[in-house]
């Protein structure tokens, strides 16, 4: 799926430490948008803007490799874009000028 859902470019919060990484495979399992590869027994990030911020591969990460500041993002306003085919909006921004938090 990753590559055709894409989140604001450069604003994820997704880390990962790749020497705490035991290389289960579990974020690459649980991440709905392919972010993570699984390559030589170590997970990296393959496509870091297709990270929505869900938090998933952070809570199923047993060796504490990932962290993500979950809802810091805005994903109502990418699912808005996506269904309206433009940019991420959801006027959250209290003047309804803004295009995304």
């Amino acid at each position: 799926m990753g590559g055709r859902f894409r989140y604001i470019p450069g604003v994820v919060t997704l880390r990962m430490d790749p020497h705490r990484c035991s290389g289960c495979g579990v974020c690459a399992q649980v991440c709905p948008h392919g972010v993570f590869v699984v390559e030589g027994g170590t997970a990296s990030i393959a496509d870091r803007d297709a990270c929505m911020e869900c938090g998933a591969c952070a809570l199923n990460c047993a060796s504490g490799a990932i962290e993500v500041e979950q809802g810091v993002g805005c994903a109502r306003a990418i699912i808005n874009g996506w269904i309206t085919g433009g940019p991420p909006s959801c006027d959250c921004g209290g003047d309804g000028s803004s295009t995304c938090c």
